[in-house]
Formats: structure tokens, sequence, C-alpha cells
């Protein structure tokens, strides 16, 4: 039987309306004391931990950023691993955007900076129910020069030909990150060394002391394939893009109807 389940949240464990099912709810409660919850989300810790505390698993680890930061809370929180984008980077992307008019939200650890309370600002409050410290980007990167904090992620929101053209440009520096467009109208950038899966195995080396094949994962989207094929069982749900079904070992309903669950039921009840 496996050890621990890791899943994504958006798409994957969450319905429509980006809340908890009470059947979901109900079945993580009831095998939360036999083995470990591991979420793992481009959240950042804040937008994660009220699910953890409607599911009464306050002291399991986060996978934040999509393996940018990995944070125990076994005894306390305690970061088991941060990983960011280059000032450099960091300051380029903010200086772009601010330039072309595209939204930029900068992550580091649990801070979130937003340039303005603007449609992307009140859209991500509404999702993430985390509220946002307003800076515009470039005095926020005059703040963080002297001591060249990176971002542990960086959102770009704004209409999809910026979008693409910021894509385009990154790409042409070959620059080391991960652009993952998630819609035409959004664009997480992270760096390129990390992912679900190499944090997934980071954590479990470091505190929790079993094997990959020892979990079983739920994804819907491209940043989640690594993971399901990394672990003993990797399920889609079944809106996952069909390059995360292709690679799954299973494939469950979709997340609005409760797929996470259905698979938890069948392999814990």
């Amino acid at each position: 039987m496996f050890k621990a389940i890791c899943t994504d949240i958006d798409g994957t464990l969450l319905n429509p309306d980006r809340k908890l099912s009470q059947r979901t709810i109900d079945i993580i409660k009831s095998i939360k004391d036999d083995v470990h919850i591991i979420l793992a989300s481009s959240r950042m810790p804040a937008a994660m931990r009220h699910l953890q505390q409607t599911l009464e698993i306050m002291d399991q680890p986060l996978i934040c950023y999509n393996g940018g930061f990995i944070i125990s809370q076994k005894e306390g929180v305690k970061v088991l691993d941060s990983v960011s984008i280059p000032f450099d980077l960091t300051n380029y992307i903010a200086n772009w955007s601010h330039g072309k008019n595209l939204h930029a939200s900068f992550y580091v650890e649990d801070e979130w900076y937003a340039p303005s309370e603007d449609q992307w600002t009140k859209r991500e409050v509404n999702n993430t129910q985390v509220q946002a410290s307003i800076l515009p980007g470039l005095e926020l990167m005059k703040s963080w020069e002297a001591s060249q904090i990176g971002a542990h992620k960086i959102m770009c929101m704004g209409e999809p030909a910026l979008i693409d053209a910021l894509i385009e440009d990154l790409k042409s520096q070959k620059a080391p990150l991960h652009l993952y467009r998630s819609k035409d109208t959004y664009l997480e950038i992270a760096p390129l060394a990390i992912s679900k899966a190499s944090a997934l195995n980071q954590l479990l080396d470091k505190e929790l002391n079993f094997e990959m094949k020892d979990v079983i994962a739920f994804g819907d989207n491209y940043n989640d394939i690594e993971m399901l094929t990394a672990v003993g069982c990797g399920v889609a749900v079944g809106n996952a893009k069909e390059e995360v079904k292709s690679i799954a070992n299973e494939i469950t309903l979709p997340g609005k109807e409760d797929g996470v669950a259905v698979t938890l039921e069948k392999y814990f009840s």
C-alpha cells in the first residue's frame, strides 16, 4: 500500500469553484493519520495552508512554486530547499513587463507582490484566498538589488500577444527558466532546475525516508508529468491534458467529479 499521496491542487484536487468538495474532505480526513498527504502546487505557502487547515493536515509538508520551495511543518516551519530565479532575470522581467504594460506578480517565500489592485490581482485574491502586497515591480527590484534577492515565481498576466512576445524574448536569450502557460493570458515563470518530481524526491530523502515507488500522485497539467512518471502510481484526472493522460498509470474522473476522492476511496477505504 502507498505511504504517501501527493496531489496537485488547481484543476486536480479542487472543484470548479476552487474549493474542496465534502467527499474529498471526508476521504482525506479518514486516512490522514495513516498516510502522508502532500500538496504540490505552483501556489505560495499561504495559498495552500487554508486547504491544509480544512483537511486537518497542518503538520504535513508542502511543495510550493512547482518545487522551488519545500517546507517541513512537522515541528514548526522548516525550509528544506529553496531555489529562486536569479535577480538579474527577475529584474529583466520586471522592466520588460513595466515597459509593455503587462501585469507581473513576484513571489518570494510566503510573500506576494502585485503591481496594483487591477483585475488580475483581484482574480488571484479570489482564487487563492491570499492578499497581495501592492508594490510596482521597479520599486520592488530597487529594494531587492542590494541583496540580489530573486523570485521563487513570477506570474505574468495580460493580453495573449504580450505573453507570446515575452516567451519569445526569454527563449531567444536561452534563459534557464520554466515557462509554463496555464492559459493564453497566464504565464508562470520558475527556475529551470526544479520540478514537483525533484522536490518530492528531496522531501522523501530528507524527511520521510521512503521511496518514490511508495507514492501515489495526482495531476492534470504539463507541470505534473514528471511527478506522475516518477512515482509508484501516477493518476491523471479526467480533465487532464492529453499528454498527461498518455503517461499516467491510471485515469480517474475529472476534478469537478471528485476524481481524486474516487481513486483514494478505491485504494484506501
